[in-house]
């Protein structure tokens, strides 16, 4: 039995994922996170692996997780690919009997999504093109668009005086707020909640009744077209609809010059220009019209099915802020990714934090705290007990505040990131949790800086005074030891990026924008 899933079905899935994000009951997330890349592959930054979309690896992407920033309801788009108009370029034109069999031209397109129907102009103005001067004598390919459509008239027209033969349809504006986060390399926004919006009711409200048709194409001309030079009106287009017109002028070669459509009717899903009932003579022999279908509703009825709109964009940017610094620098990044519903630390509530710590910290005491260096990546430990000893990896630290930053994963613990495991690890299998509540035989001491400091196990809070200035730490610090603000392996991972590494510094923002497919 053969069996397809359409097109709908995938705008349907991005219509509702978007939904799904912009409703209070969720929380999405975007991740930074793995600061030590080369440990998985020494040729990360220049090759990075594909990732793996298992149970067992989501573990990892949580323990190397550094941070998260929520997805708000602003910061999610359907989107569709980036056709950027040009001069000279020939672009394909709306039909909707693009199959296999009838490929779009001249693109060769099998489906409408795929082929290049549609532009954005300089001014992140976006235009379908209803008519792209396809004839019998360039093989109905089309021609060149030499004019940049600009205008915002409801009807559709042409968009100069080249006379290209191109008919364009103003859809709708991209605002300089959509821009700066949906408008990428490969794909630009489409406007959120078409339905209901006031900017964009004109477009939609003059979108004609269901089925009016505005383009017929000429297959054949004709010959022997009766009278030269002559011009029939109101020759009925016939289908399921009714009320269709068109005006066809015959040249002075008694063959058909030019057909328009000079009334749409309504209800067409189907049509046939009728020669008889208009009185066109049919010639020695008959030309053949193909009567273009606009969308079910017309041109600007609904946007997301006539551009195909079933990608979705979302933005979240890592930008460093200095009361709530949960975006760690002097360290890098080569993941990113994104986060359904992940619950608060310690917690069954669904995380709500805009900027969310993924890693654990400590605030450090003692002579030389403020000169101190921990290399990143490299390890620290502490005895925590009798043949008991806490392993973590640095992920910064501030010499200012003495705040040390670090994660935990399987490799600490004689687990390779593989899935190899070591037969003798140093440390032994067991994970420990660094602690300010030693037993017999462990000690307050961190090793593995340049000098040697204890954890302070008198602060509490999330800020501290220093020389009379405030500094805000990002974490709840409890006897001088600080939880992530996020639960681990909580909610689900549903993307995953390895990209080249990124060192984050005091100075810069990342603006991370995840394509999701349907």
């Amino acid at each position: 039995m053969a069996a397809i899933i359409t097109d709908q079905l995938r705008i349907l899935n991005a219509k509702n994922f978007v939904a799904g994000v912009q409703t209070s009951s969720n929380s999405y997330y975007a991740f930074i996170g793995l600061p030590n890349p080369e440990d998985y592959q020494s040729d990360w930054d220049s090759s990075p692996p594909a990732p793996k979309d298992s149970l067992d690896q989501a573990n990892d992407y949580w323990d190397t997780m550094l941070a998260m920033k929520k997805i708000n309801s602003s910061d999610v788009s359907q989107v569709v690919r980036k056709i950027q108009w040009a001069s000279g370029i020939t672009y394909d034109m709306w039909r909707s009997d693009i199959t296999r069999n009838n490929p779009s031209q001249p693109s060769g397109s099998f489906d409408i999504y795929s082929a290049n129907y549609y532009v954005m102009n300089s001014d992140f103005r976006v235009y379908i093109c209803l008519y792209n001067n396809a004839t019998p004598e360039n093989n109905f390919v089309g021609g060149p668009s030499l004019d940049e459509p600009t205008f915002t008239d409801l009807e559709p027209r042409e968009a100069g005086n080249s006379g290209d033969g191109y008919i364009w349809k103003y859809l709708y504006t991209i605002k300089p707020s959509q821009a700066i986060k949906f408008d990428s390399t490969n794909y630009i926004p489409v406007p959120s909640n078409w339905e209901t919006s006031i900017d964009d009711a004109p477009v939609r409200q003059n979108a004609p009744s269901s089925g009016q048709l505005k383009v017929v194409t000429i297959k054949n001309r004709g010959v022997g077209m009766g009278t030269a030079n002559s011009t029939y009106t109101r020759v009925p287009i016939l289908g399921d609809g009714f009320g269709a017109e068109a005006t066809i002028v015959v040249n002075n070669d008694s063959k058909v010059e030019t057909i328009t459509v000079s009334k749409g009717g309504e209800g067409y899903s189907y049509g046939t220009v009728d020669l008889i009932a208009g009185n066109v003579p049919t010639g020695t022999t008959s030309p053949i019209f193909n009567v273009i279908v606009p969308p079910s509703g017309g041109h600007g009825s609904d946007i997301y099915r006539e551009l195909g709109a079933y990608n979705v964009l979302t933005y979240a940017r890592f930008e460093n802020d200095t009361e709530n610094p949960d975006f760690i620098t002097g360290n890098q990044f080569a993941r990113v990714g994104m986060i359904e519903n992940p619950t608060a630390y310690d917690s069954s509530s669904i995380l709500t934090l805009d900027k969310a710590s993924a890693v654990y910290a400590i605030r450090l005491t003692g002579i030389g705290y403020s000169s101190a260096l921990f290399t990143a990546d490299s390890t620290i430990t502490q005895t925590v007990g009798l043949g008991s000893t806490a392993v973590g990896k640095v992920v910064s630290y501030d010499q200012v505040t003495g705040v040390l930053k670090y994660w935990q994963d399987r490799t600490n613990s004689g687990f390779g990131s593989d899935g190899n495991v070591d037969a003798s690890p140093v440390y032994g299998f067991r994970s420990n949790k660094f602690t300010s509540n030693i037993t017999s035989g462990g000690s307050l001491s961190i090793t593995g800086g340049s000098v040697s400091l204890g954890i302070n196990t008198a602060f509490q809070g999330v800020s501290t005074v220093l020389n009379s200035r405030t500094y805000y730490l990002g974490q709840n610090f409890v006897n001088g030891l600080a939880n992530p603000e996020s639960q681990k392996f909580s909610g689900d991972i549903i993307y995953v990026d390895n990209r080249p590494s990124v060192t984050r510094s005091s100075s810069q923002k990342e603006d991370v924008k995840i394509i999701l497919q349907f």
